[in-house]
């Protein structure tokens, strides 16, 4: 079922690919940007990954996975096309993104590896029928080695130093460049591409274009699926058409139009073909024999070296480009721009070796329009233009983010079948040596492009809830993917993530599935009742995983390690001091939490199966027991206070880690973190009617109450009192202790911050926490930015920053104790302003901070990208440095500048204190939950820093008179070549071939026709009619916002 009763043409595309009626999905942005610094291609004895860093990968191949800028590939990375540029001033093409390896080299980032450049995601539709991307590119020459060595300088107290620093991009000295990808409307195989590059500087500057198209290497490994196979070949078949031919993939062209020149350029600019292997340059790398004459850097060689002999002469290989040079007249001139078009088709007759241009742009801008007509049914609200552009890009990023992951274990682990030079085995001290079975081959949805070009299986949970917005399928298709026996491990461990699958994640996948399968069924009208019960039975020997390993002593007390918050407590909990046992306060949270999911879970399925009545009252009691270990642990039933073994500090009303060591005293470490709020995630409200319709549970219930009555006056509030609605409330805090953690919650002081819930209290800035195992020190004190150790890399910091994952569980939390308490439970928020809100509206506020992070505020500044700096740092001096003038100009370029402003990152993580992204830059995955919180309060959303209201952002006639706008940056007007220009006259006139040929005539006006506007404003004008007339009944709703289905048991 479509997402309104007006589905639009992508709605359509998604049923059909459902329906397996079109392969809509079949090619896609499902390229890497990082295949180097992985586990998955180290080969070494050491297992030192970061040995194959950026210069290495420009002239070795990939064994497992592909990378490119702007890389589109089908579903089995088969065939790649990503883009390619030089600017005359780089020893290197621009093939590749440029970052820091991790790892303790001299090349390594201060804070693990980094990505160094500025690129963004505009758009993708769930189908990929249409993506926009932007690389800027600088026109001198690229900093490489200035980013070395200036980081190479910094400590892990220091900052990063950045592309931005070095004033690369200062007087706009830098190219646009676009790429966009579009699908025929009928047929998903047609693809069309468009690459646009503005000079944004004030002086001409040449440019080189080069799209390329190479095979993924799968013939060098002896593999037995590749015997008696024909090795795929790229040829020349026309000056502009290159054939390409797999055997699984059949025969495709690549069809290259001329690109228009410039204005005072006399001629269009043909491309060159060029042609080399997708093979290692040994000879360059280790200084032997080459096994191909034509290496994949042999465009490299050619293009900037000059290297004559590079490129092979005949005109064949396994990887290809069109070269386009632009420097005529010195190059493009100031605000000029050149455009490539270029298709790939299955279509081989004589019809399809000239592009028809005009066709081509009518097709992308049409894809374009239906990617608006789209989105808009997502969000049909009046959300503020800035805020939908927010979400638009979150929601691009994600599908950016979805990659073709290849990881074989057994063939890393043991090397390939006859290979050469097998790899030692046992090598990198046995790396996931327990994981032989993984055989991973699909479409996943990465943390991160570049910086975590791997999946983490707690991350992908979180990006389903966006991505559940947009395209179940996809979503539902990850969570199935990590129960699958070639994934989950025989004992019934998720893996991790590929440094070591064997780490123990919080255990999110099964409210991941359950929430999926409500926003599907509320968005979509679809209630995929398998879907849920094929994951729910793996999640059951996934629970039985976690029981009979993390509760060492069963007595439902639970640990877990580091549980995805790296650095949060006075030592790293992946590996305690030696002698110490430790007893979670999150593990159990997160496992009471896991217990009361699985009986939702249950009891949905039990609509249509009565079996699972009684798995559901198996999981009731799994949470009342561990419910009553986290408080009250070694005490008689009759005792209704917490023990000494309690995880609950009665003294301090706070949910504590404990350790045990020596002789076997135990004791709180007294840190307040999330590790002390993830308790609050155990929480769900038993709908009156639940018990009526189940009478296995119900009995079950009754047979407790009268016989284990302590767990209920324990942990259940009420069997006697109902709340709003008469509902039962199951959660592991009482009124009280809620309350007495609430006023931590909201305190500023503590963990609220402008932009959200810190992941480690304030307080500890002034009382730092510190503790003497077996003669060591170990301490904690708040760290709003980056982290300043070496624990898990350095690279992610809990002790103070802003996590969305976690505020986001939050936040449902309050929601749900909003569902038992409605508005008889009131909060301060924050503490000391004498405002009061109830549960829900406290979880509207939270919501509303986490969006202020990509809200400009009244100077147009936005907080994630850093606050300018107003005084200077150094106390003797009289005025900001030169260095700091600069940091201020660049803040004022990325916030206010018109080829900068609309642009968005997603970052990791938050400063605690003032907002600034941390950590992975571009597009963390599980940031973009930033668009469901727009979904849900963006029309309410204030101005960031400004009183605590709840308002609508425009007037009621805005609201009746909105008109949503296209996502950022339309590229409206196009130049044509003069020879479509020419072809459009001659097909008016009826001239013939010969006739085409004498009435060719250079610098003909190559701007946009007029039937391209024309055609693309008829397509969207009912689309704008119907916005206006939903908005013309649009209001502003003054109750919560939130669908009680999503988060009720009924």
């Amino acid at each position: 079922m479509p997402l309104s009763t007006k589905p639009s043409k992508e709605e359509k595309r998604l049923l059909e690919d459902k329906e397996r009626k079109k392969y809509w999905k079949k090619w896609g942005t499902y390229v890497s940007e990082r295949c180097w610094g992985v586990p998955r291609e180290d080969y070494t004895d050491e297992g030192d990954a970061w040995q194959f860093d950026f210069e290495t990968a420009r002239s070795r191949v990939f064994r497992w996975n592909e990378q490119g800028m702007a890389g589109v590939c089908d579903t089995h990375q088969l065939l790649n096309l990503t883009m390619a540029m030089w600017n005359e001033n780089d020893d290197i093409l621009k093939e590749n993104l440029f970052g820091l390896p991790g790892g303790a080299s001299a090349k390594s980032g201060n804070h693990g590896e980094d990505v160094k450049e500025m690129y963004y995601y505009l758009d993708n539709t769930p189908t990929h029928s249409y993506a926009k991307f932007l690389y800027k590119y600088p026109i001198t020459k690229f900093p490489y080695e200035q980013l070395y060595e200036e980081n190479a300088k910094r400590t892990k107290q220091d900052t990063e130093f950045e592309i931005t620093d070095t004033g690369v991009f200062k007087d706009n000295n830098y190219f646009d460049v676009f790429f966009e990808m579009a699908k025929d409307e009928e047929d998903p195989d047609e693809l069309y591409f468009r690459i646009t590059a503005y000079n944004r500087s004030n002086a001409p500057a040449p440019l080189h274009l080069m799209p390329q198209l190479f095979f993924r290497n799968t013939w060098s490994w002896n593999l037995e699926s590749e015997m008696d196979k024909e090795k795929p070949q790229m040829y020349q078949e026309t000056d502009n058409v290159i054939r390409a031919k797999h055997y699984k993939l059949g025969e495709r062209r690549i069809v290259f139009a001329p690109a228009p020149g410039y204005e005072g350029s006399d001629n269009d600019v043909e491309p060159t073909l060029l042609f080399c292997d997708n093979e290692t340059n040994f000879q360059k790398l280790y200084n032997i024999e080459n096994k191909s004459k034509f290496c994949k850097d042999g465009f490299h060689d050619f293009i900037v070296d000059e290297k004559q002999d590079s490129v092979n002469p005949d005109k064949t290989g396994t990887k290809a480009c069109a070269w386009f040079v632009f420097e005529e007249n010195g190059g493009i001139p100031p605000g000029d721009y050149v455009t490539l078009r270029y298709r790939m088709t299955k279509d081989l007759s004589d019809d399809s070796l000239v592009l028809d241009e005009e066709e081509l742009d009518y097709i992308i801008e049409s894809r374009n329009n239906e990617a608006d007509e789209f989105y808009w049914n997502v969000s049909p609200l009046p959300i503020p233009q800035h805020l939908r552009t927010v979400q638009r890009q979150a929601f691009a990023g994600l599908l950016w983010t979805k990659q073709f992951y290849h990881f074989i274990h057994d063939y890393w682990y043991r090397g390939d079948p006859d290979s050469d030079l097998p790899p030692t085995v046992g090598r990198a001290n046995e790396r996931n040596k327990e994981w032989k079975h993984l055989y991973n081959e699909n479409i996943l949805s990465m943390p991160d492009n570049f910086e975590y070009p791997f999946y983490c299986s707690w991350d992908t949970a979180f990006h389903t809830i966006p991505l559940a917005m947009i395209d179940p399928e996809f979503a539902k298709s990850q969570l199935d993917l990590l129960t699958r026996e070639w994934y989950m491990s025989p004992q019934g461990q998720i893996p991790a993530y590929e440094w070591n699958f064997s780490d123990t994640n919080p255990p999110v996948q099964a409210w991941a599935a359950y929430r999926t399968y409500k926003i599907e069924k509320k968005n979509w009208g679809v209630a995929d009742r398998a879907f849920l019960e094929r994951v729910f039975q793996k999640l059951m020997i996934n629970f039985t995983w976690w029981v009979n390993r993390k509760d060492v002593d069963g007595n439902g007390i639970f640990e877990g390690g580091f549980l995805g918050l790296d650095n949060i407590s006075i030592f790293n909990r992946s590996e305690p001091p030696a002698g110490v046992q430790m007893h979670q306060s999150d593990a159990s949270g997160w496992l009471a939490w896991y217990s009361m999911t699985m009986m939702n879970i249950a009891l949905e399925l039990a609509k249509e199966n009565s079996v699972y009545e009684d798995i559901a009252s198996k999981f009731f009691e799994h949470y009342l027991l561990i419910a009553d270990a986290m408080t009250f642990l070694n005490k008689s039933e009759n005792n209704m206070r917490p023990t000494v073994d309690s995880l609950w500090d009665d003294e301090e009303q706070f949910f504590y880690d404990k350790i045990q060591w020596g002789n076997d005293s135990k004791c709180s470490v007294k840190v307040k973190s999330l590790v002390g709020l993830i308790p609050l995630f155990a929480t769900t409200t038993l709908e009156p009617e639940v018990l009526e319709r189940f009478p296995s549970f119900k009995k079950r219930l009754e047979w407790l109450v009268k016989n284990k009555n302590y767990l209920f006056k324990r942990h259940i509030a009420s069997m006697d009192t109902k709340g709003d609605g008469d509902r039962l409330l199951l959660s592991l805090v009482n009124k009280d202790r809620l309350t007495a953690i609430l006023e931590k919650l909201f305190d500023e002081n503590e963990f609220l911050s402008d932009y959200g819930i810190r992941s480690l209290s304030k307080y500890h800035e002034q009382h730092p926490v510190h503790m003497v195992i077996n003669g060591q020190d170990y301490g904690v004190s708040y760290l709003p930015g980056e982290s300043d150790s070496g624990m898990f890399g350095g690279n992610s910091n809990w002790r103070g920053p802003i996590w969305f994952p976690m505020n986001f569980l939050l936040i449902e939390s309050l929601l749900r104790f909003y569902l038992y308490y409605g508005s008889s439970l009131k909060i301060e928020a924050p503490v000391g302003s004498g405002q009061y809100l109830n549960l829900g509206q406290a979880a509207e506020e939270i919501q509303q901070r986490l969006i202020h992070l990509f809200m400009p505020d009244h100077n147009g500044y936005k907080a994630y990208l850093g606050r300018p700096i107003d005084t200077p740092l150094d106390e003797d001096a009289i005025e900001l440095t030169e260095g700091q003038h600069e940091y201020n100009a660049t803040l004022e370029k990325l916030n206010n500048d018109e080829h900068f402003k609309d642009l968005m990152n997603f970052y990791e993580y938050f400063d605690g204190d003032t907002g600034k992204g941390l950590g992975a830059k571009w597009q963390c995955g599980w940031t973009a939950l930033v668009a469901r919180m727009i979904q849900d309060v963006g029309v309410i959303c204030r101005a960031p820093r400004t009183p605590v209201k709840r308002e609508s952002f425009y007037c009621l006639d805005e609201i009746q008179s909105y008109e949503p706008r296209s996502g950022a940056y339309p590229l409206l007007e196009r130049r044509k070549s003069g020879k479509s220009l020419l072809n459009l006259a001659a097909h008016k006139l009826e001239l013939d071939d010969d006739e085409r040929i004498i009435h060719q005539i250079p610098s003909l006006s190559r701007r946009s026709s007029v039937r391209t506007m024309q055609s693309d404003a008829s397509n969207n004008e009912d689309f704008m009619k119907s916005v206006r007339e939903a908005m013309a009944k649009y209001e502003i709703c003054e109750d919560v916002n939130m669908n009680k289905e999503e988060y009720e048991t009924n």
